[in-house]
């Protein structure tokens, strides 16, 4: 809800009177004090795409690998089984490289980065953390995309089958939902 303040000295590209809108917390009274409660939202914003990691994940999907680029190519646009992916999401810390919402699958695509010193332990702490979010997690190196496609979409598509049942609501809350 908002409040409108009609301006009648404020001109709009088509003459007349411009409307400016005032934002109104919805959290907020009719006398505009806004009571002190904490955000519902508090808890799935800081997991779910969160905003200072905008940027990043911008710059990952325009910099993506060229498997990343041929597993997207069979993902987008509802071609798997109907659902719908979504590229370079942000969970909590991870950026992941595939997040199936509806099914909580991610998918994840390791190429050189994944073969360095020390990121067995990096991968093991955040395959644990997606997991206690509710999430699937399954991997692929980026040489199986290249060399055997079909395998790599069946081996998604019987995750994308064997996902559990959701709890309720749709999309992102159900996982909020089951960790209250």
């Amino acid at each position: 809800m908002s409040r409108v303040i009609l301006d009648s000295t404020a001109s709009s590209r088509r003459g007349g009177c411009a409307i400016k809108k005032k934002p109104r917390s919805l959290l907020s009274r009719a006398d505009g004090v806004v009571p002190n409660v904490p955000s519902i939202n508090l808890w799935f914003s800081e997991t779910y795409n969160a905003k200072k990691k905008k940027m990043l994940r911008r710059k990952l999907r325009n910099a993506t690998t060229s498997a990343e680029a041929i597993l997207w190519t069979y993902l987008q646009r509802r071609q798997l089984l109907g659902k719908k992916f979504r590229r370079q999401e942000s969970l909590g810390h991870y950026i992941v490289d595939f997040y199936c919402p509806e099914c909580r699958v991610i998918v994840e695509l390791d190429g050189a980065p994944h073969f360095e010193p020390n990121s067995d332990v990096y991968e093991n702490e955040r395959t644990t953390y997606l997991a206690e979010l509710g999430l699937t997690v399954i991997r692929f190196e980026n040489q199986a995309v290249h060399e055997d496609i079909e395998l790599v979409l069946e081996c998604i598509r019987e995750a994308l089958r064997n996902a559990p049942p959701r709890l309720h609501g749709k999309g992102r809350f159900a996982i909020k939902k089951k960790l209250r």
